[in-house]
């Protein structure tokens, strides 16, 4: 099934990165993953929104046009 297999990389990757973080990072971090509110906080700030327009696309994502 490609959606398990999907989530299995995201997993692998994110366990990757967490590795690269120190421990007070990490604790951080996986707080914020705990906390729904905390989440669409952090991804609600134009630095967030920033990065995800340069790593998913673009403007292709955006809700313009139509």
């Amino acid at each position: 099934m490609q959606i398990s297999k999907d989530k299995n990389e995201q997993q692998k990757l994110l366990n990757s990165l967490m590795k690269q973080l120190s421990p007070a990072d990490e604790a951080k971090l996986q707080q914020i993953l705990n906390d729904k509110d905390a989440q669409k906080k952090m991804l609600s700030t134009p630095q967030a929104q920033e990065l995800m327009r340069q790593l998913f696309g673009g403007e292709q994502n955006s809700k313009k046009g139509g």
